[in-house]
């Protein structure tokens, strides 16, 4: 896989970016719908396994660092806290929505799950979310403040680049833009967790300046909450 330096990163606007960062967070979502009674959900999340990693490594050379300025080290503990933090926020915030007659998943498909919303969500949706939609809606929110500039769009699109963007630059518009992205990616009785979390997750994002320890508390979440659910039996938190 070829590499590109910095240089050549800043310069390639943000339309021709969406692809690279979107293409694996579409596929997995339109993977998941071919569960509904089309195939097992054991073929389905080996098909994840498969294609979403792969997308990614195809895509890997267009994407910024996401180790930022401060050691990873710090950035992996900030995100184990933050996602343990998260999970707790995820349970409070599904108590009113939860279903309590939910079926458990079997054995197989439980552990295949597991292994999908701990190791690849947590990648492609951060990339995607906090790496691509939060960073080019910051770029909108300055862009539309400039009256110089007749389209905000049109220029964030074409002549700005998420690569250019500081670690941890952030705004309360772009915050509540890519809110409601990973909001959308969730059923509606997950709304209100999804929400709460994805602010907690843009806090981290401003606190440690990188994507590294928004995926860990991603992952930290979804593995912490599946371990919850296995042993309780709580199975509409997840």
């Amino acid at each position: 896989m070829n590499k590109r330096t910095d240089r050549e990163l800043k310069i390639i606007p943000n339309r021709d970016l969406l692809l690279p960062y979107a293409v694996p967070y579409f596929a997995y979502v339109g993977i998941a719908s071919l569960s509904q009674g089309r195939i097992p959900i054991e073929i389905n999340y080996i098909l994840k396994i498969i294609i979403v990693p792969f997308l990614l490594y195809w895509a890997w050379k267009w994407y910024a660092p996401i180790t930022g300025p401060k050691k990873p080290i710090g950035s992996v503990l900030y995100g184990i806290v933050f996602g343990i933090a998260g999970l707790v926020i995820w349970c409070l915030c599904m108590v009113p929505f939860m279903d309590s007659s939910s079926e458990p998943w079997t054995r197989t498909e439980f552990f295949l799950k597991l292994f999908t919303a701990s190791l690849i969500v947590p990648v492609f949706e951060e990339l995607f979310i906090r790496g691509y939609i939060l960073r080019a809606a910051f770029q909108w929110d300055v862009n539309r403040q400039n009256n110089k500039i007749a389209s905000p769009l049109n220029e964030t699109l074409d002549h700005n680049s998420i690569n250019e963007v500081k670690p941890g630059a952030w705004s309360l518009m772009a915050i509540g833009i890519s809110t409601i992205a990973f909001t959308a990616g969730h059923m509606p009785v997950q709304w209100l967790a999804a929400v709460a979390y994805s602010i907690l997750i843009s806090i981290l994002w401003i606190i440690r300046k990188d994507l590294l320890s928004c995926m860990v508390a991603h992952g930290t979440t979804n593995l912490t909450l599946a371990l919850y659910v296995y042993l309780t039996g709580q199975w509409g938190f997840w």
